[in-house]
């Protein structure tokens, strides 16, 4: 078979033909192999930095008991939703994830487009969040090591550019043994079982117990986010229709058993709930390695955990970039010509560049205002929860939105798995922004609400002013 492109005819390679059947033209080397699609998705979840990142919102709000039963409650519905996912990606495995989606399944909405620019803001909000982290190892190296407590206009660190999957998967494996090993033999103290799957701990102010635990979930939930990244990277992997919803489904396999012994090794070893909460150490997770492990062995679980945040963040530039590219190439981004330009490594680096532009000019809030910049960071957790939820919409809603099913396909099982996700997802967004402190004031307010609502707001103003006028649908770059 042939495709032709301005009067000239092509050879289609096999591992193209879906892409050409859904009316994309191939331009990218299909080179990346299944543990490279997995190391994508395994990497944007990032289990390690995403779980000591927010390990302090289970452990304050719940704890042990919370942690444990959280993360593997959250977990199974994660998995549901990895699952309904691959089903829609084996159909259509091309860049642009949940945007095309939508706009595959519901051509008649034009307004997916939402999905798109929410998705792609919420990636950039998420690799800000990854580069502050890393600043706060930094900070947090520095306390340790000197005794020096840096500022926030100190707490800053450099963007790398360059593609890691592949070498992150062994670092999480190999660095998943060393903290866990480090922690069990060092900590002097090791708590009782019953004390990791029963006890409860409430630093909130809240009365309610149970809405205490539920609030600790979020830390799993926020951890657990990024199996869909695959998605952004299907055009570049052989055989991508099979591949790529297979990374989907295995990296919240993968991160759910890696990081529950991550967890546990955790849980065991804390030596004192109080004194974490307390700490004056930039991030509390440096706390908990100090009292178990001492400062040298500190030093050495916040090198693992900085440098897989480090690549967590690059390949999060990584996706959103593949994602601007996506928009661009259907009308549904400004300066088309430029965000489809590849340079000789085959990157869309204008989608690169102007994610860390964001990204900087986002980062400059922290500087000002500690409270404004959370907001900015916990905003960025519900747009990927909001993003996730509109496929899955379709999917529930109407269960026929998918023509011509990929290899890998849920059969009977599809509509309960979404109909489960659906139900999860509701749940989850609702809890993002419930207040997390009692009694609320300007200092503990979750403003994620306002900032998820700001974004929103300009989402729509940007479609009235110039989406609605450009974005036509999905746009064909090839005819067969």
């Amino acid at each position: 078979m042939y495709y032709s492109i301005a009067g000239e005819a092509h050879d289609v390679n096999l591992s193209d033909q879906r892409l050409l059947d859904l009316g994309i033209r191939p331009k990218f080397r299909r080179e990346m192999s299944l543990f490279g699609v997995l190391g994508i998705s395994f990497c944007a979840i990032g289990i390690l930095n995403g779980m000591s990142s927010a390990i302090q919102t289970g452990l304050f709000s719940g704890g042990p008991l919370g942690l444990f039963w959280g993360w593997n409650i959250c977990s199974f519905f994660m998995l549901l939703i990895a699952f309904s996912f691959a089903e829609i990606c084996s159909a259509y495995p091309t860049m642009g994830g949940l945007y095309f989606w939508v706009c595959k399944m519901k051509p008649d909405l034009n307004e997916s487009v939402f999905t798109g620019w929410l998705y792609s803001m919420a990636m950039v909000f998420t690799g800000v969040s990854a580069n502050l982290s890393v600043a706060l190892y930094l900070s947090s190296m520095a306390e340790v090591g000197q005794g020096r407590t840096l500022t926030r206009s100190r707490n800053r660190c450099d963007r790398m550019g360059r593609h890691m999957s592949t070498l992150f998967v062994w670092w999480t494996l190999g660095g998943t043994v060393v903290l866990v090993t480090t922690l069990l033999v060092k900590a002097p103290m090791k708590n009782s079982a019953d004390f990791v799957f029963t006890n409860v701990q409430n630093f909130t102010g809240w009365q309610s117990r149970g809405f205490v635990v539920l609030l600790g979930f979020l830390q799993a939930v926020y951890t657990l986010e990024g199996c869909e990244t695959a998605a952004q990277v299907a055009e570049e992997a052989v055989r991508a229709e099979i591949l790529a919803p297979l990374a989907v489904v295995g990296s919240i396999a993968g991160s759910w058993l890696i990081g529950l012994a991550y967890l546990l090794a955790l849980l065991f070893a804390v030596q004192d709930i109080a004194s974490v909460q307390a700490t004056t150490f930039a991030i509390p997770i440096a706390q908990l390695f100090y009292d178990a492990v001492g400062p040298q062995l500190t030093q050495l679980c916040l090198i693992v955990i900085m440098v897989s945040q480090v690549m967590a963040a690059i390949t999060t530039f990584t996706a959103s970039s593949r994602l601007f590219y996506a928009l661009a190439r259907d009308n549904a981004f400004p300066l088309k010509k430029q965000f489809l330009t590849l340079n000789r490594f085959q990157a869309p680096y204008w989608g690169v560049w102007t994610s860390v532009l964001i990204g900087c000019i986002i980062s400059c809030a922290y500087i000002g205002s500690a409270i404004a910049f959370n907001a900015i960071l916990s905003s960025a957790a519900i747009s990927v929860m909001l993003s996730y939820l509109q496929p899955i919409i379709i999917r529930v809603f109407w269960p026929d939105s998918i023509q011509d099913f990929g290899p890998f396909r849920l059969g009977k099982w599809s509509w309960p798995v979404n109909f489960a996700s659906f139900l999860f997802t509701i749940f989850v967004c609702i809890l993002f922004i419930l207040p997390t402190a009692y009694p609320a004031d300007v200092l503990n307010m979750n403003y994620s609400i306002v900032a998820v609502g700001g974004l929103l707001v300009v989402i729509t103003i940007n479609w009235f002013w110039w989406g609605r006028h450009s974005f036509k649908g999905l746009v064909k770059t090839v005819t067969i």
